[in-house]
């Protein structure tokens, strides 16, 4: 399985749906991936990336501190698939004797606890090149459902 890391390269919102969108971009490469999120986990990767701490504990954080607590270490989180325009990902775990635990997330989710982990994020060769084939204008296609090919964005990346 060929891994690409990625980093958060933006954070926008699509003029023609106002929908938040993270733009994921390559670290050694011209890799971009865009992937449409909810405006919940929008903000909870902005407040991250701002490094804004609410007076309460948002979700993330919870989880966060609920990983932590028990213990875990963060490896990564890999985006893993793009199934009829939805993506899928993983947030892997490490216990203290080394066991892996991976667990089944949202993209946005998983990205907003790497922020908050400060562990890797990667993604599958195979979601890029499905990516970049997909058809963004899908009549089904809604929120962290959509793909764009990563040469209708770099205008747009900050």
């Amino acid at each position: 399985m060929a891994l690409v890391e990625v980093k958060i390269g933006a954070l926008i919102m699509d003029p023609n749906t106002n929908t938040p969108i993270v733009v994921l971009k390559g670290v050694d490469s011209e890799t971009v991936l865009p992937i449409w999120v909810g405006a919940f986990e929008a903000n909870a990767i902005a407040l991250e990336i701002e490094k804004i701490v609410p007076q309460r504990p948002m979700t993330h954080d919870l989880l966060r501190n609920l990983i932590v607590e028990c213990g875990l270490n963060a490896s990564r989180v890999i985006v893993t698939d793009l199934q009829e325009n939805t993506f899928y990902a993983l947030l892997e775990l490490t216990d203290k004797e080394g066991k892996l635990v991976s667990m089944d997330a949202r993209p946005s989710d998983a990205i907003a606890l790497a922020l908050r982990l400060d562990c890797p994020i990667f993604v599958q060769q195979k979601v890029l090149d499905l990516s970049a084939t997909s058809n963004p204008l899908d009549a089904d296609a809604g929120p962290e459902d959509t793909s764009t090919p990563a040469e209708d964005w770099p205008d747009l990346i900050v």
